[in-house]
């Protein structure tokens, strides 16, 4: 066990960041597909949100502006900036 850490302190940087470089697109595609599935299946959400406000009794304004506060919520970007 004590040689294969050695082994592991031991390896070449150009050769761990090789691994890294050669696995960064699958990884921005798969993310990136993943953040599009998101966006959409939110964008439904907030339409079917806001056909049940209507069939409720809302009237369009109150119910747009409710959807909107119901969305805001899936922009990914805006709360990665309000964590910071």
């Amino acid at each position: 066990m004590n040689i294969k850490n050695d082994e592991m302190r031991n390896t070449d940087p150009i050769k761990w960041m090789g691994m890294i470089l050669s696995l960064t697109p699958s990884l921005l595609l798969k993310s990136g597909g993943a953040f599009l599935r998101f966006k959409r299946k939110a964008k439904k959400g907030g339409k079917v949100f806001k056909k049940e406000l209507v069939n409720q009794g809302f009237d369009k304004k109150t119910a747009s502006e409710l959807t909107d506060i119901y969305l805001s919520g899936s922009n990914l970007i805006q709360t990665m900036m309000n964590m910071r």
